[in-house]
């Protein structure tokens, strides 16, 4: 069964799964490390994970199936859940892939070591609008091309 899982702790995109997810009758996982608050409804559940390094990230890669889908910024955590045939879209809606994985992954080790360099500082750009309207239209896209694919009702 189709299910919905984000990577919690810093994802800005949590309501907008929400909506999403109650129109599509879907369930949906948060995993962080630390408590926060959820909508009170049946299909959304929050798994609390201990503090360290990729530890929600190896309790997603656990749970996922193939057709699931994860919500990330976390580039090796996509890579994972890709590998285990599920999908992953980050907040801003660009889809990896298979055959962007590997591209996303030698860009993310270029851009940590010009920051350990000192060349670049700062992260990634606030959300804006039109990232969050992209997001709502991938995450409806991905759902019914898996719904297609698969016959899922």
């Amino acid at each position: 069964m189709l299910h919905i899982f984000i990577d919690a702790d810093s994802c800005p995109v949590k309501e907008e799964v929400y909506r999403v997810a109650k129109r599509c009758e879907l369930d949906v996982t948060l995993v962080a490390n630390t408590w926060m608050r959820i909508p009170n409804d049946p299909r959304i559940t929050l798994e609390i994970v201990a503090a360290g390094p990729d530890v929600a990230d190896d309790w997603i890669v656990e749970q996922i199936q193939e057709n699931d889908i994860v919500v990330t910024n976390d580039i090796p955590l996509a890579d994972r859940c890709i590998k285990k045939g599920a999908c992953a879209i980050k907040p801003t809606g660009k889809i990896y892939t298979e055959e962007s994985i590997g591209d996303a992954l030698a860009t993310r080790d270029l851009m940590t070591e010009l920051r350990s360099a000192g060349v670049i500082t700062g992260g990634p750009p606030p959300l804006k609008k039109c990232d969050r309207s992209l997001f709502l239209q991938q995450l409806d896209n991905v759902i019914q091309s898996i719904r297609r694919k698969y016959k899922l009702a």
